[in-house]
């Protein structure tokens, strides 16, 4: 094994470049930024405990991918499916009491931009990055079995040849592809059309998150309302109801929503791919603290989902304070 200082030098070297995207690899594979992480440096050390059995037939980057690969589908053998609140029931009517949590259901969380690996440089390229790590997809790539996932990910997000995944997998050509065709099929039950949308184009769409965040720091709901598709759907994880249509919201919001002037502040971030603000709330001691990570989907017609994470453990992966000034 290369113990020496040189070697450890070299390996990082040429591995370190591939850090972010394997993390966002792990991240589809397993739906959680916390369990990607931990999974990342297990596959790092098991590449540096091998690195002298490289022969480099494979190049570097489909190495690591394949003890990638088996590090993850070894975890989802002892791992719950993770899901979103419209993964479990139907869409509530009555908005729940405050604090109304469900920590023992393993949820889904959000994966913050700046995590993201390296972005090519054709537009094309970096819409379908974006579209892989959409929500929506993440979510229902967790009721596929392990190797579909994989297979998806690989084929369908990350473009690699059918030939490749079959050498990494074990698999063969035609194998990958009956694979894929069967987790397609799956998926385009599982993914809502609502989210095979057409966003506006940048400047309509500042305009449309700005409006968005005035009308909420400012409590008005009939705005917000507005600014919503009569489809669009709203959750908040680790709370297990979710709400389906504007009225529906509408009444979540007016229930939740504070409205005392100042008391919330939306910082804006991005997430999945997808526009995103951090929430802030303010409490009884007049600070302003950490509530939420709000990623959304938007369309031409508007905001058509909402994914209001409630967990502060979420803003240090977004770089972002527990209190704001």
């Amino acid at each position: 094994m290369k113990t020496d200082e040189r070697g450890a030098e070299e390996f990082a070297r040429l591995t370190d470049p591939f850090r972010r995207e394997l993390l966002a690899y792990c991240y589809r594979m397993l739906g959680s930024v916390h369990d990607a992480e931990d999974l990342v440096q297990d596959i790092y050390l098991r590449a540096w405990r091998s690195y002298d059995a490289f022969d480099g037939r494979a190049s570097l980057r489909t190495w690591l991918y394949r003890i990638a690969t088996n590090t993850c589908l070894n975890a989802l053998q002892h791992s719950s499916r993770r899901v979103m609140p419209s993964g479990l029931a139907a869409p509530a009517d009555d908005p729940p009491p405050p604090g109304n949590f469900a920590p023992e259901v393993t949820w889904l969380e959000p994966f913050a931009g700046r995590l993201t690996g390296r972005v090519p440089d054709d537009p094309a390229a970096i819409v379908a990055s974006r579209a892989g790590l959409r929500l929506a997809l993440i979510a229902a790539l967790q009721y596929l079995p392990g190797r579909q996932r994989a297979v998806v990910i690989l084929r369908d997000v990350l473009a690699w040849p059918a030939a490749d995944v079959a050498e990494l997998l074990g698999m063969t050509g035609a194998g990958v592809n009956s694979t894929l065709l069967r987790a397609r099929a799956r998926l385009a039950r599982l993914v809502p059309a609502s989210d095979e949308i057409t966003e506006p184009d940048d400047p309509a769409r500042r305009e449309l998150l700005d409006r968005f965040a005035k009308a909420f720091e400012a409590a008005d709901i009939p705005t917000i309302t507005r600014l919503l598709t009569e489809q669009a759907v709203w959750e908040m994880p680790p709370v297990p109801q979710w709400f389906a249509g504007r009225d529906a919201v509408a009444r979540l919001l007016g229930v939740r929503l504070s409205t005392v002037p100042g008391s919330i502040r939306l910082i804006p971030t991005a997430a999945n791919g997808q526009p995103a603000f951090a929430m802030y709330l303010r409490r009884d001691d007049g600070v302003l603290r950490a509530h939420s990570i709000q990623v959304l989907a938007v369309s031409r017609s508007g905001i058509t989902h909402v994914s209001s994470f409630i967990d502060q453990e979420l803003f240090a992966y977004f770089e972002l304070p527990l209190v704001l000034p």
